[in-house]
């Protein structure tokens, strides 16, 4: 039977957005290379009642239970309180753990406050986690079908402890033979809801590897997993489905993992040995941000010149003023000029412009949300889009530029 684990993390600061919970994250991805599957993620303050109800219900569904933090020495660090109540076993202060704490802080130069002896309780019966880092030692305790794992909240010692200690335990113990392969396939100039119309009867379908849409702001991505008795064997798995999905919706995919819309326009370029500059208006220099930062980008960008007015779109870009007074400044007459100056103006292969209405108020008539962008290559060869976002004012800049850089890519394609 596939085991299910489940990911607590304690601490009040976690809720408040102070802190970000990062360890989940990181223990669900090294679970996954041996096969276990992470069925629930929670996140619960430092409040006893809440702690305790929380661990009961995940008592009732999960496997292997992780949970991190409330291992410190003060007053509100209250899992191994409460994990010794709930499994009904007393805490026992361990002479080789108080040893060790002692240690640790004559070696670092520190005072031990009488707090920090809580550090030295451990469950009746559980397994230590040796923590050379820190102050907190972990525990394994077995309870009922379970295995609650704790550990601190620290990432650096929860780490330390997941790889030395823990997941080697797992693998001796659990008999662990499989791993969890996860790809992503990620798509341009497609929703998220045709896509998993194309894609709607793989998805009925499925069993292994399994195939889920995710979506972001302004793209969209299918994650394929499988399950399989080594890494090669998974991956032999995704590549027979990711066929079958190339030929359903290839002309969407642009990149696979954690590959870039901008990164894949600039092998494109790079390949082709093309440059790039820009003229930017609402963006702000969005684009030229996007792309300066991936090294080696110099090789295909020029530059790019923010003209935010309308005086700087005429005296430091070069647009015909009679355009501005008869088209107006958000136009696909001005994208085109702007574009065709920048692509003069910084010698290159491809000029590329933004303007638009990013808010609050309307402007020249046109609503907010209205945006014009210009791929200019020659007087016989350019791209005019007209766009409409219905977005705050910066997610309304950052989908002008991906809106430009998939005009790019599909240009280049």
């Amino acid at each position: 039977m596939a085991i299910k684990a489940e990911i607590i993390a304690v601490g009040t600061e976690l809720l408040l957005g102070q802190i970000t919970n990062t360890n989940g994250q990181w223990i669900s991805e090294k679970l996954a290379t041996k096969g276990i599957g992470v069925y629930f993620h929670q996140v619960v303050g430092d409040n006893k009642a809440r702690i305790k109800s929380t661990l009961s219900q995940a008592l009732d569904r999960s496997d292997l239970i992780f949970i991190t933090g409330g291992l410190g020495p003060t007053d509100d660090d209250l899992t191994r309180e409460i994990v010794a109540e709930l499994v009904e076993r007393e805490l026992i202060e361990n002479d080789e753990m108080l040893t060790q704490l002692k240690q640790y802080f004559k070696q670092s130069n520190r005072v031990m406050s009488k707090n920090n002896y809580k550090q030295a309780q451990v469950i009746a019966g559980a397994k230590i986690i040796p923590n050379p880092i820190g102050t907190a030692p972990g525990m394994m305790v077995e309870y009922q079908s379970s295995l609650l794992i704790l550990m601190p909240g620290v990432p650096s010692e929860m780490k330390y402890m997941m790889t030395e200690s823990v997941l080697p335990f797992l693998e001796k113990n659990y008999q662990l033979k499989e791993v969890i392969v996860s790809k992503m396939l990620r798509c341009i100039g497609i929703g998220e809801a045709q896509l998993e119309t194309k894609v709607k009867n793989l998805i009925e379908q499925q069993s292994n590897p399994t195939i889920a849409p995710l979506a972001a702001d302004g793209e969209v991505a299918l994650r394929l997993t499988a399950l399989a008795n080594s890494k090669a064997e998974a991956n032999r798995l995704i590549e027979a489905k990711e066929k079958e999905l190339h030929a359903l919706i290839g002309s969407y995919i642009y990149g696979s993992d954690e590959q870039t819309l901008t990164e894949v326009v600039i092998d494109r370029l790079k390949e082709k040995n093309q440059t790039i500059a820009g003229a930017e208006s609402l963006t702000g220099g969005k684009f030229a941000d996007q792309i300066v930062s991936i090294p080696g980008s110099s090789r295909i960008f020029n530059g790019s010149l923010i003209s935010y007015t309308e005086d700087a779109k005429i005296s430091a870009l070069g647009v015909n003023r009679s355009t501005i007074d008869q088209y107006g400044m958000v136009s696909k007459q001005t994208a085109y000029e702007m574009a065709k100056r920048a692509q003069g103006v910084f010698n290159s292969t491809y000029g590329i412009s933004f303007t638009g209405v990013a808010g609050p108020d309307p402007l020249e008539g046109q609503p907010v949300g209205t945006v014009f962008v210009c791929l200019y290559h020659s007087d016989k060869d350019y791209l005019i889009e007209k766009f409409h976002f219905s977005k705050p004012r910066n997610s309304i800049r950052a989908l002008s530029v991906k809106k430009g850089l998939e005009m790019i890519y599909k240009y280049l394609k």
